[in-house]
This record gives C-alpha cells, sequence and structure tokens, in this order.
C-alpha cells in the first residue's frame, strides 16, 4: 500500500475545520485545526492534533483546558485569522468578540458551536503533530450547521510551515 496518493484521498475526505483555543499563564492562543475527531462515546472524549509549528502548541504544553470551536460555512474569515497569521507575531484575539472562562480559555462569540474540554493526555509520536486527547467537560451548539471544509479554503497560506516545528524528531 502506498502513501503517495494520501494528500489526494485526504482531499477527498474534506473533513471539517475547527479553531482550538487555549490560553497558559496569561497567554493566549488559538489556531485552525483540520485533524480532529470524537475519540470516545463514554466516557465522552475528543482528539485533536496540534502543529509543533504554532504558538498553539507552545501555549498547549503548559494548558489544560482548550475550547474546540466548529466552523459553519460562513466562517470562512475565522478560519483564514485563525489558520494564516502567527501567535508569535500578533496578537490573533485583537479585536475580535470573546469571553474568557474561569479557567482562562477563550472562548469566540463568533464561533457558538464548541466544546470545553479538558486534556488527559500528549501524545508526541515523532511527526510534526501531537495529538491531544480531551475529556469533554460542556458542549454548546446553536443547532444543526453545515461545516466548513479546507475544500472552501483553497488558497490559505498557514502562519507556519511544518518545517517550523519547535521540536524535531
Amino acid at each position: 500500500m502506498s502513501t503517495s496518493g494520501l494528500d489526494d484521498l485526504m482531499g477527498s475526505v474534506d473533513s471539517p475545520l475547527i479553531v482550538v483555543t487555549t490560553s497558559a499563564e496569561g497567554e493566549r492562543a488559538g489556531c485552525l485545526v483540520g485533524f480532529h475527531s470524537q475519540a470516545s462515546i463514554d466516557p465522552e472524549h475528543y482528539c485533536f492534533w496540534l502543529s509543533k509549528a504554532n504558538h498553539t502548541y507552545r501555549v498547549a504544553l503548559r494548558s489544560e483546558r482548550f475550547a474546540v470551536h466548529f466552523l459553519t460555512d460562513v466562517d470562512r474569515e475565522s478560519a483564514r485569522h485563525f489558520g494564516s497569521l502567527s501567535g508569535m507575531e500578533t496578537d490573533k484575539f485583537a479585536g475580535l468578540d470573546f469571553t474568557v472562562t474561569e479557567d482562562g480559555v477563550p472562548l469566540l462569540a463568533d464561533l457558538p458551536n464548541r466544546l470545553i474540554v479538558e486534556r488527559i493526555a500528549m501524545l508526541d509520536d515523532g511527526s510534526d503533530h501531537v495529538c491531544l486527547t480531551a475529556r469533554v467537560l460542556a458542549t454548546e451548539t446553536t443547532g444543526g450547521f453545515a461545516s466548513l471544509r479546507p475544500s472552501q479554503l483553497g488558497d490559505l497560506t498557514p502562519g507556519h510551515s511544518a518545517e517550523e516545528r519547535a521540536i524535531r524528531p
């Protein structure tokens, strides 16, 4: 079995996009995420993978709580904002409408379909992303929606390339 067609296969799957936000020691972070999934029914667990090149990864190393914001098909600007800016160079939350949980997690007002989660484990298998497994603490939704998918953002340039990861295997 060849992995040379993985990009084509994953492009056909076209998984929904999310924005993950968190904070640690007063430092806020958030990024666009394409790798994520429900990981357990009982207990309720959710996994998401963060790029080691992102500022959010560095903050996540010190974080316990996160918000997983599900993007709808009208949230293209939020996706571009969190996917193309670097948190090391700019405050991604400046000018945005958000609240903060008692644990300091930023909740984006424009993205009300979300999970509030607590990290259980972080797996670094040596690749360019780490997997966070989290326990679902709360769910907030406005009802059914059509998800925003990578094919709808074809021209998005990431804030960092995979080669910029903080830790190389």
